[in-house]
């Protein structure tokens, strides 16, 4: 079902009439309002000189001026063409699914560059006649769907060059209930992203969402099922992707028996890893792999193309579709230039390559300014004529030109920054505004809406103008004296008195007597930060009130509760722990250097009836180690022996109860906890002395190991804790290993 031909065409009027800047394109356009007129995108730009000529490499102004035309001519078919109520499969019309989304991630980057307002000012007419919402909200697997998630780079692109944090909320909420699917700790027989294509469509805008908001957590989650994609789909040997798991099956090959490689799938993943790239910190872990896959397939892929300068539909069977097909060749000419921007491709290798493909394509841009020769929406190679055309080869074509253009230029770094932000004025004058309801109508009906709409200016609750802070909130780029590693302790009298103390591996704090006196339940438990950066980080996280946000550095997502956290203490009697409140008082002794010292004292606290106890205890933490030392000494009124508990604060949710190991051998005890969907998990250690051993226990918040303490006389026990989304442990079984590996009493850990 479709719109009449009149509102698609309207809509494409009032986009190009209502700002107060006026261009030639406009006026003609809004000349057209007339009742019982129908209006046009009007193309006013004349068809450049095409550089087909493959010896030379066109000037920077060539291929701009290229770019623009078939962006131009594109714009006007689109807006010529009526807007259906379902966006599904609508192949040429302005719509929300992925065929038109593919075009808006080329012209987004075009009109980065463009002298012209009017691409982004088409741009933000299509993201706010979809209001920035996704498709697919009707069932589980739609919710899931990479197609419906690439028009989420329309939306991150005018967020960031706006900061209208509206436009980022419909996108963000959809992929905030992808992540945990993503991110599942199970593998399941089906994919989320279970062919090539989906490589293109969603990962860039998870990765983006992360560059943001300053929240990994999409990226971790798009990079598990990137690489779960990439076991089923990857083929090492050809250095290709499959379309699809059935390509692997007997009835899925070519007239010989061989495997089909379809060269529009493996051009969806290469232009999807230069885009992924793009907004992946260099500092990201598993950064590496997609450089190795991009820098495997690109030889690989050079070595395919034909002697026209295109690639052949079926990649190793050039034969059986002879014809010229641009929808894979484009995004090979897009990501081979880009990896030679970007220093991941040899230049004088690849140049050659590109100049090739850039004139071949050239010679298919067809008389309306479209490029013909592109497969038609599909799955697999199939005969393509001359004068197919698909939005996702113009989008890709302004790439490859955008790419082409600069190729001349010095290595360009990664990550990509997000576009500075624009003015008021470039805002104003790119932001299509409603038109007036069509009871308005004369001067006099006129005045009364203008005075309507400044009334509704001058009395609407403006949250910004009140301040009232944003949901996305980032840490500003530590300076090079904040990157320097090393190990810190700090009192927070900011932080109602909290004892903070990190190195390079993990970071810690403690309560102290003005949160006791605010938040009576607060304790003696000793918290977790997760922490994914070598330099100190939690004085910079706490600039937030919230936070418990990740913002790349790390995040406090530990529960203390009312427990012991990571190996607090109390005094064992009576099948009950007793425990103190808050520390009272401290000392720091060194902080800023390799190593980390402090102590603290706690008042006086019963046992029962029985007696009163009270402790002193050294705390020290070295650099590279995870381990934190600490040496307590607790007095009594009495002189008889004590049964100290060392605990771990226990943890239940939806993943389970995590994994508890006892070793009394050793003098261990270790809880793995269970994941949170949102975090990863935290494992916690507790080593003590074995001779001190005297069992385990539990209550009903901690899992603890027992020893045997006099009164006056000091112990040692150390704590270790790790995250599975840090830098050091990415498993239970790595962190397991490593602690196994550690000497048998505190004073032999290794770092």
């Amino acid at each position: 079902m479709s719109f009449p031909s009149r509102r698609a065409l309207t809509f494409a009027a009032v986009l190009l009439s209502t700002t107060a800047t006026g261009t030639a394109v406009q006026a003609q356009a809004s000349s057209s309002l007339a009742p019982g007129v129908e209006a046009e995108w009007l193309t006013a730009r004349a068809r450049p000189a095409l550089k087909t000529d493959p010896s030379s490499l066109p000037s920077r102004a060539e291929a701009l001026a290229a770019v623009e035309y078939v962006a131009s001519a594109q714009i006007a078919a689109m807006a010529s063409e009526p807007l259906a109520l379902s966006t599904g499969s609508n192949l040429s019309q302005m719509s929300s699914n992925w065929v038109a989304a593919t075009f808006y991630v080329g012209a987004a980057r075009l009109a980065r560059v463009s002298d012209d307002p009017e691409t982004l000012r088409f741009l933000t007419a299509v993201a706010e006649h979809y209001n920035y919402s996704v498709r697919g909200a009707r069932s589980g697997p739609t919710m899931l769907n990479a197609d419906d998630i690439a028009i989420g780079d329309l939306y991150e692109e005018l967020y960031s060059r706006r900061g209208q944090e509206g436009a980022l909320m419909p996108l963000r909420q959809r992929l905030d209930w992808q992540v945990p699917h993503l991110n599942r700790s199970t593998e399941t027989p089906a994919l989320v992203w279970w062919w090539a294509d989906a490589l293109y469509m969603a990962p860039p805008v998870l990765a983006r969402m992360s560059a943001i908001t300053g929240d990994p957590k999409y990226l971790i989650a798009a990079d598990k099922e990137w690489r779960r994609t990439a076991e089923r789909l990857w083929v090492p040997e050809e250095r290709l992707f499959l379309r699809d798991e059935r390509f692997k099956d007997e009835n899925h090959r070519d007239a010989d028996g061989d495997r089909i490689y379809w060269s529009r799938a493996n051009g969806w993943v290469m232009g999807g890893l230069a885009r992924w790239l793009e907004s992946v910190p260099a500092g990201f872990e598993g950064r590496q792999y997609y450089i190795d896959i991009f820098q495997q397939m690109a030889p690989r892929i050079a070595g395919l193309q034909q002697d026209d300068g295109l690639w052949r539909a079926s990649l190793l069977d050039p034969e059986t579709y002879p014809e010229a097909e641009s929808s894979g060749s484009v995004f090979y000419v897009y990501a081979l230039a880009w990896g030679v921007n970007h220093g991941l491709l040899d230049r004088a290798t690849y140049r050659p390559v590109i100049q090739r493909g850039w004139a071949a394509l050239n010679r298919h841009v067809l008389p309306n300014g479209l490029i013909g020769a592109a497969q038609k929406t599909g799955d697999q190679p199939v005969s393509t004529a001359p004068t197919d055309t698909g939005l996702y080869v113009t989008g890709t074509y302004i790439l490859a030109g955008l790419e082409i253009a600069d190729l001349s230029g010095p290595t360009q770094s990664l990550p990509v920054a997000e576009p500075a932000r624009d003015s008021a004025e470039v805002i104003a004058g790119t932001t299509p505004t409603p038109p007036a309801p069509v009871t308005v109508r004369g001067p006099e009906e006129q005045a009364r809406r203008a005075a309507e709409m400044s009334a509704t200016r001058a009395l609407a609750y403006d949250p910004v103008v009140l301040g009232r802070p944003s949901t996305i909130e980032r840490l500003t780029p530590p300076t090079d004296e904040e990157q320097i590693p090393r190990a810190v302790v700090r009192f927070a009298p900011d932080r109602l008195d909290d004892l903070l103390w990190e190195n390079d591996r993990v970071a810690h704090r403690i309560y102290g007597p003005a949160l006791e006196a605010r938040e009576p339940p607060s304790g003696s438990g000793i918290d977790v930060w997760a922490k994914r950066v070598r330099y100190p980080f939690m004085d910079r996280q706490l600039r937030f009130p919230n936070y418990h946000t990740d913002r790349g550095e790390g995040l406090d997502f530990y529960d203390v509760g009312r427990g012991r956290g990571a190996g607090g203490l109390g005094i064992w009697f009576d099948n009950k722990l007793w425990t103190s409140r808050n520390f009272s008082t401290y000392r720091i002794e060194e902080t800023g250097g390799d190593e980390a010292r402090f102590s603290v004292d706690y008042r006086p606290w019963p046992v029962d009836v029985n007696r009163r106890v009270w402790e002193t205890r050294e705390v020290s933490l070295p650099m590279g180690s995870n381990f934190t030392r600490m040496t307590s000494t607790i007095q009594s009124d009495s002189t008889e022996p004590l049964i100290v508990g060392i605990g771990i604060s226990k943890r239940t949710n939806d993943a389970g109860t995590g994994f508890v190991t006892r070793d009394q051998r050793n003098g261990r005890l270790m809880f793995w906890e269970p994941a949170d969907p949102d975090h990863g998990s935290l494992g916690i250690a507790i080593v003590v002395d074995p001779a001190m051993v005297e069992g385990f226990a539990q209550d009903a918040d901690n899992y603890l190991i027992l020893v045997r303490v006099t009164p006056g006389q000091p112990f040692t026990y150390s704590v270790g804790s790790a995250w599975d989304r840090g830098l050091d442990f990415s498993s239970r079984e790595a962190w397991e290993n490593f602690v196994a590996e550690q000497g048998a009493k505190p004073g032999e850990l290794r770092r």
